[in-house]
């Protein structure tokens, strides 16, 4: 029979209920004829790791002609990329403040940085780079563009401010209005087909370009939400759309994607009870990119050390990180910015400065050796409802598997073994207990008739069920296209 292995990451505040994690693999659907209605594809790894020196973490990144400009540390920093190719970066300066994310936008000619609370100015004709020194400036949490206008949100307040037209050194004492249709403060904004998006604690407001000549920006009617955001850093946008981390006057920690001027809920109740068991969710970071048709929305929380990810194009959940090498740990996704330079999605680490290229032929690393990426899947033996709560006799488990490893080239300079291995384990208490691991070969590069099965997994006693927990790591590829279970049942 076959057992359903395929499926997003869903577990459930009763793990008897649902255990079905996912960890570094994504689903994908073929609809055209393929061998089953969907597989899992292993999430690629990041390699040309780029050390930009000094320290830091990179805290944001932006493109402007082809040239990769990032904050790194207190630094602010250029790399000229030329096609897929990025070259020795230049420091412009060492001023910026902070360590917290930074939101970055550009104007054609000048790129604004906002540092929470302070905001740069860099020219790309110039190559002048300065603070906002402007008397009138207020401090800028994040910023956006908008027909020749900087568009920021003032720290610790209702106001969201503008620039002068094509000039963000320079702001008018009265270049501000109040998001007043509800008395919370705005904590971030983001600039989305023309039309500002403005969250507060509790709501959200969306303005557009009214053309005014005092001040430019006025509410559309009504596009107001009663759901605000939990963290002005999870705000994102991608598929048309705008994605947050929400919160309102009922309730916390749903996820969130706009359809017109309506939030729709796109988190399950289970990453939903995850995201409300952490201490803080306020710090969490979001970035979108696309690969290969999928559209990912990853959003980390740092200090519960946790990556979830959203894929618009399945609307399934994963989840990413690596895993200490010597502790053990699974740890949160490293990159927490992302930019697009010629046909390559770059990421930049949240602690040190590097940034590397997400790549489907290099699997295992998260930037250095010591982080590993483990690929993982757990899930009921049985179908649901499928279940008598009878003892059954497992039999064998085969995966519907195909794995190959990286080239030659890459494994001999790693020193990385050639085979690829499967590890399973099993629950029959719902997975509160588990058994130990069994490993088994999923061949070498070049074997792709090779049948990863394990038999003999005994019988179901305590509760009469089962969970099944496959895992991995290794430099290859693995994509899973089922799992064959052999089971009798019995009268017990």
């Amino acid at each position: 029979m076959k057992s359903p292995i395929l499926g997003a990451a869903y577990v459930a505040r009763s793990i008897n209920a649902a255990d079905n994690r996912l960890i570094n693999m994504y689903p994908e659907s073929t609809p055209d004829g393929g061998k089953t209605a969907a597989y899992f594809q292993r999430v690629p790894g990041i390699q040309g790791v780029f050390n930009l020196g000094g320290t830091g973490a990179v805290r944001g990144m932006w493109v402007v002609k082809n040239v990769l400009y990032a904050v790194v540390g207190t630094r602010f920093i250029s790399l000229t990329g030329i096609g897929t190719s990025i070259v020795t970066p230049t420091t412009i300066s060492s001023s910026i403040s902070g360590t917290g994310p930074v939101s970055m936008v550009d104007n054609g000619v000048q790129i604004f940085i906002a540092a929470n609370p302070d905001g740069y100015i860099y020219n790309i004709n110039t190559t002048a780079f300065a603070q906002i020194g402007d008397p009138d400036f207020p401090g800028a949490v994040t910023v956006g563009y908008i027909n020749g206008y900087f568009v920021f949100n003032e720290p610790n307040s209702q106001r969201v401010w503008v620039t002068e037209l094509f000039d963000g050194t320079s702001v008018d004492p009265l270049s501000f209005a109040s998001a007043e249709a509800s008395p919370d403060n705005v904590v971030s904004l983001i600039v989305d087909h023309k039309e500002i998006w403005i969250f507060g604690n509790n709501s959200t407001e969306v303005w557009y370009d009214a053309g005014q000549p005092d001040y430019p920006l006025a509410p559309i009617q009504g596009a107001f939400l009663e759901t605000g955001c939990a963290a002005p850093y999870s705000i994102a946008k991608m598929d048309n759309s705008v994605f947050w981390l929400g919160t309102d006057a009922r309730g916390f920690g749903m996820v969130y994607r706009a359809r017109g001027y309506q939030p729709q809920r796109i988190s399950t109740h289970a990453i939903e009870y995850a995201i409300q068991s952490y201490s803080t969710i306020s710090d969490a970071i979001a970035y979108t990119y696309q690969q290969d048709g999928h559209m990912f929305y990853v959003l980390t929380f740092p200090t519960a050390n946790v990556t979830w990810v959203y894929d618009a194009s399945t609307q399934m959940w994963h989840q990413r990180g690596y895993v200490s090498d010597t502790t053990g740990q699974l740890n949160r996704h490293t990159p927490t910015c992302m930019a697009t330079l010629g046909t390559r999605v770059y990421v930049g680490h949240d602690t040190l400065p590097e940034i590397g290229f997400y790549d489907f032929s290099y699997f295992n690393n998260e930037f250095t050796n010591a982080r590993r990426q483990v690929w993982l899947r757990s899930w009921r033996a049985l179908p649901s409802d499928a279940n008598n709560l009878k003892r059954t006799a497992q039999h064998s488990l085969q995966l519907d598997c195909e794995a190959a490893t990286s080239t030659v080239a890459e494994i001999s300079t790693t020193g990385a073994s050639a085979e690829m291995n499967a590890s399973l384990r099993w629950s029959d208490d719902g997975g509160h207990t588990w058994s130990n691991l069994h490993t088994v070969s999923m061949g070498y590069e070049g074997q792709t008739g090779r049948r990863v099965i394990w038999r003999r997994l005994g019988m179901t006693m305590k509760l009469r069920d089962r969970v099944y927990e496959v895992s991995g790591s290794g430099f290859g590829n693995v994509a899973i296209m089922g799992a064959e279970l052999i089971v009798s049942g019995t009268n017990a």
